[in-house]
């Protein structure tokens, strides 16, 4: 039979752990979900048009969400055409106007409805079709 000692001893191992696990969760920086909009250096878009993946920087990932579809992202020879509002921080969805054109002029607003930054893994999952 146990003590009550024993079974403070595994209470305390046991929160312990759980501490230990939280802060190592913690010591994890988190991406970045703000950018300048002159670093982003790419952009491909998701076979459905509801995506948009745009490289910033080097090595840094993130996923544009739609409001909805935007077939003029899968177009071939279509380029975008990015205003800021406000700053050039890119933090937030209404910090983007996004259009996109083709060599006869504009085709019309995508509404950008989240920005997600991915993580390592996510964007080491990523198909090489999508990557920017």
């Amino acid at each position: 039979m146990r003590g009550p000692g024993v079974h403070l001893a595994i209470i305390v191992l046991s929160l312990a752990t759980a501490v230990g696990a939280a802060s190592a969760e913690v010591s994890k920086p988190p991406k970045p979900l703000c950018f300048l909009s002159h670093d982003w250096n790419g952009w491909k878009a998701s076979p459905d048009s509801k995506s948009l993946y745009i490289r910033v920087g080097a090595s840094r990932l993130y996923r544009l969400d739609m409001a909805s579809a935007c077939p003029a992202l899968s177009e071939i020879g279509v380029h975008l055409v990015t205003r800021t509002r406000g700053s050039s921080w890119i933090c937030h969805p209404l910090d983007l106007d996004l259009k996109v054109a083709d060599d006869h002029g504009f085709r019309g607003a995508c509404i950008v409805s989240a920005i997600t930054p991915l993580s390592d893994a996510e964007a080491a999952a990523l198909p090489k079709a999508l990557r920017p």
